[in-house]
């Protein structure tokens, strides 16, 4: 594994030298309301940029110990006094403290992204019970980490959401640049919690596991934030997600009679769910990871059609092909209008 600090480093020093459900009104349910989820959040860009020597780092170090060790990944380096330097060289490092500065000035208000951090929270814990809420810490990563996420932890690389504003972006293409703008954070951050419940039978390397796997996440995301346009879940631009609702049964069809349904192929499968600009096999307008995007409608019918079965209960299940039988999913082919 690399190191988080090599990464950053080396990157830094590189880089410096619409929406399907209604808007209207979205209150919180008064019985997630009342489920406890104190979140503990604090900023770290201002202490880090405070670094202007070892000892300056040592101290920060001392401060903040889950940071250091789970994030920074202490133990991967032979002494804390290496760390140190790596630490002082970052922060220091003129172009960093610029990005630093859009990045303060982009996310200025805590206490609102503590009161949406909040609400997704309360919305997983009524859901999963057990869930521990992470202490949650902002950083500038030097673009070299978006999301950190584990039981005990949680960081947020705020850098790469400042948007097109900024004078330094993540280094990947406009199709997946658009995503890291500072509405993307919390369902970025979503989308990395769903893996903790998201089970998946291992042996199933068909595109169908795949499809209702990423489907699966995005009614995660979508059930813990449901504020959140449908743009912003997946990624896609309103005329893009208006393409695809229209087109569905035409997507759906060609899944059928090009039999990739079960195909095995993994070169076939990251065709259609993974990260592309479009998929012309389809037609040159159909977005890139349209695969996980009708994933999520197999999914959406399923638990439309089960009402009883709960959020925890989809998320353990492993059989994919129980759930696209039992949802019945079959979109019809639409005419355009003349």
């Amino acid at each position: 594994m690399r190191h988080v600090l090599g990464v950053l480093l080396g990157a830094s020093l590189a880089l410096f030298a619409s929406c399907n459900r209604s808007q209207d009104k979205c209150e919180l349910d008064p019985a997630v309301a009342n489920v406890k989820a104190p979140v503990e959040l604090e900023r770290l860009e201002k202490p880090f940029f405070q670094i202007k020597n070892t000892a300056d780092a040592k101290r920060f170090l001392a401060e903040h110990p889950l940071f250091a060790n789970q994030f920074l990944q202490r133990r991967q380096f032979p002494t804390d006094e290496v760390l140190a330097g790596t630490l002082t060289r970052l922060a220091t490092n003129v172009g960093l403290q610029q990005l630093g500065r859009q990045t303060d000035s982009t996310f200025q208000d805590s206490e609102k992204m503590k009161g949406d951090l909040q609400r997704m929270f309360q919305h997983i814990r009524y859901n999963f019970a057990d869930f521990p809420v992470p202490p949650v810490k902002t950083f500038v990563t030097g673009l070299s980490q978006d999301m950190f996420v584990n039981d005990s932890l949680m960081v947020l690389g705020l850098d790469f959401f400042v948007g097109p504003n900024a004078k330094y972006r993540p280094n990947v293409p406009d199709y997946i640049l658009r995503r890291y703008q500072p509405e993307y954070v919390l369902p970025t951050a979503a989308l990395a919690i769903s893996s903790k419940y998201n089970k998946k039978e291992l042996t199933n390397q068909t595109m169908l596991a795949d499809m209702v796997q990423f489907g699966k996440s995005l009614y995660f995301a979508e059930r813990v934030l449901p504020c959140t346009p449908d743009s912003l879940l997946i990624g896609y631009t309103n005329k893009e997600l208006a393409g695809i609702n229209f087109n569905e049964g035409k997507i759906w069809a060609h899944f059928l009679e090009k039999k990739l349904i079960y195909n095995t192929a993994p070169f076939t499968i990251q065709k259609y769910v993974g990260e592309r600009p479009n998929i012309p096999e389809i037609d040159k307008t159909c977005p890139g990871r349209v695969g996980a995007w009708v994933g999520w409608q197999i999914v959406r019918k399923y638990m439309s059609t089960h009402p009883n079965v709960t959020l925890a209960q989809l998320m353990a299940d492993k059989n994919a092909q129980h759930i696209l039988t039992d949802s019945r999913y079959r979109p019809k082919p639409r005419r355009a209008e003349k």
